[in-house]
């Protein structure tokens, strides 16, 4: 059971593993050792997140979800298997908290008096410099 926030959880279950050749350095261990963690998060079939956060998700990680349905996550930073088991779980744990803040909500407001005092006065000045440009037929 991962603990992502104090409201929600993730069952182990619903994280699907796979291992594959990592890319980079690793000597001659490389070519013989999977050690590139891909980790799989069905959203779909997802039971433990709620719905706004399920959304939020989706938008926020629209690159890594497949046809599917599913999230993906490959970690290949580390040279172990079991750490980059662990970086791909964190960083899935660290997107969904990203997803489970609410995002405040902009309160439209008025300019002030003052700044459409400068904003006029700035188009006058503006103006008065065009004019001054133009050439006079006298």
């Amino acid at each position: 059971m991962l603990k992502i926030t104090p409201h929600i959880r993730l069952h182990e279950d619903e994280l699907a593993f796979r291992f594959v050749r990592a890319s980079g350095p690793g000597g001659q261990n490389v070519n013989k050792v999977a050690t590139a963690a891909e980790l799989r998060f069905d959203l779909k079939n997802n039971i433990s997140l709620p719905d706004a956060v399920l959304a939020r998700l989706v938008k926020l990680a629209a690159n890594k979800i497949n046809s599917q349905g599913q999230l993906l996550i490959f970690a290949q930073r580390f040279r172990t298997q079991e750490r980059n088991r662990a970086d791909a779980i964190e960083r899935l744990v660290i997107l969904i908290r990203r997803a489970a803040e609410i995002p405040k909500v902009r309160k439209r407001t008025k300019p002030t008096y003052a700044s459409k005092r400068r904003r006029l006065e700035n188009k006058r000045r503006h103006s008065y410099k065009k004019r001054l440009r133009t050439r006079s037929d006298d």
